[in-house]
């Protein structure tokens, strides 16, 4: 009789192991995945999985009480949310070998010696212009800050007291402001809440000021801005008003082709290292999650340079590639898909693959880095490269502090 009910409960169960879900809940904070998920259902029979968009998974994540299975999205390699996965080395096989990953974005996913999360997603900082003024340029694939503040400031022209045409100003993009403390070795982290080194920090700010300055002063920048701004950056670099602009490598490659075709790029590095964006997108699976078979399988399926290249295909087919970049708008994870796959939908990173020892992911960051940068770091950043005479600019701690405080959710 006891075997007779095993065989009854194993028939209903469909296999799928003993009282084990077949379909696996996956919260994301990444539409594409609806995409993703829906093209695993279909592969096969036998798992489901289901999505669930969740603004915050990090967040969300370290207060909820329920058990999704699988976990997608920035900001999980901080401490108080990584250590509610559960490793993942099982899913490395022949198949699915470490080598197959950028090994600096592996690494980052490991806790202990044991590998917790495997990355899916980056992206890079990217300096755009157009191909004309490709030949200024001394290295095939990045370029070094001080190389565009010359070229940028030698670019410069004034006419009747007014700069009818400018290079490029770190004051333009207040992400840039941020990419080259982060270059000067700021070194942002997770902390208690937020470390850094405050001594490269001030020397970051302090090279943005002098910059600024060598090229024509806040005021004739501000002025510059003010004529002729009132046009994307990409239309101003196409038309020669200016030399430079940045932009992260979705926004380039999202471009409509009529205006990238005639556009080439650059990353942005510093003694051979490229920093990535700090919203690595990162995949992994809830320790209290139950289906553990569907999630390994939905794993096993999605992280193959196959399946990638089925994503970009069908992204491309539908048009979908018009505002989603990549896989999970970004590059992918997988050497093979980003190094030989990619290019083939999209010409223009032929030649301009950057060596994967050059990549240097962000350190681990608090899961509300998003709204802390926003509204904490930037504008202390843009603050700091203008003071005005005689004002005092808070300290940087004390204005983390006074944001917590006021924001009691985080």
């Amino acid at each position: 009789m006891k075997k007779l009910t095993f065989i009854l409960i194993s028939i209903a169960c469909g296999g799928c192991g003993f009282f084990e879900p077949s379909r696996a809940v996956l919260w994301t904070d990444r539409p594409e995945f609806a995409l993703y998920a829906e093209y695993f259902n279909a592969s096969q029979d036998r798992y489901k999985v289901e999505i669930r968009y969740v603004e915050t998974p990090a967040q969300t994540l370290k207060d909820t009480k329920e058990s999704p299975d699988i976990i997608v999205g920035s900001w999980l390699k901080n401490v108080s949310t990584r250590k509610l996965f559960t490793p993942l080395d099982g899913l490395f096989t022949k198949k699915l070998s470490k080598t197959a990953f950028y090994p600096g974005l592996l690494e980052a996913g490991l806790i202990e010696g044991r590998q917790y999360l495997l990355p899916i997603a980056f992206n890079i900082p990217t300096l755009v212009f157009t191909r004309l003024n490709s030949r200024l340029l001394t290295n095939p694939f990045s370029i070094g800050l001080e190389e565009f503040k010359t070229l940028g400031i030698a670019y410069n022209q004034e006419q009747n007291g007014a700069y009818t045409q400018m290079g490029f100003s770190p004051a333009w993009d207040p992400e840039f402001l941020y990419i080259t403390v982060s270059l000067r070795n700021a070194n942002f982290q997770e902390g208690d809440p937020l470390i850094w080194d405050p001594v490269a920090l001030q020397q970051g700010i302090d090279y943005l000021r002098e910059w600024m300055q060598a090229n024509t002063g806040p005021p004739g920048e501000e002025d510059f801005v003010f004529r002729y701004f009132y046009e994307p950056p990409a239309v101003l670099t196409l038309s020669g008003r200016i030399l430079f602009t940045y932009m992260n490598s979705p926004e380039f490659f999202t471009l409509p082709q009529e205006r990238r075709q005639n556009l080439d790029f650059r990353w942005i590095a510093e003694q051979d290292k490229i920093p990535l964006a700090e919203e690595t997108v990162y995949y992994g699976n809830y320790k209290k999650g139950k289906a553990r078979r569907a999630s390994a399988a939905f794993a096993q399926w999605f992280f193959t340079p196959e399946t990638q290249k089925l994503l970009l295909e069908t992204s491309k087919n539908q048009g979908i590639h018009e505002t989603l970049f990549g896989i999970s708008n970004g590059f992918s994870a997988l050497r093979t898909v980003t190094e030989q796959i990619f290019p083939q939908f999209y010409p223009s990173l032929l030649g301009h693959i950057p060596p994967a020892d050059f990549l240097v992911p962000s350190p681990g960051l608090p899961y509300n880095w998003p709204a802390l940068k926003e509204r904490v770091i930037i504008p202390y950043l843009q603050e700091s490269i203008r003071p005005s005479e005689g004002e005092t600019i808070r300290p940087l701690e004390k204005q983390i502090a006074e944001w917590y405080s006021l924001n009691k959710e985080f």
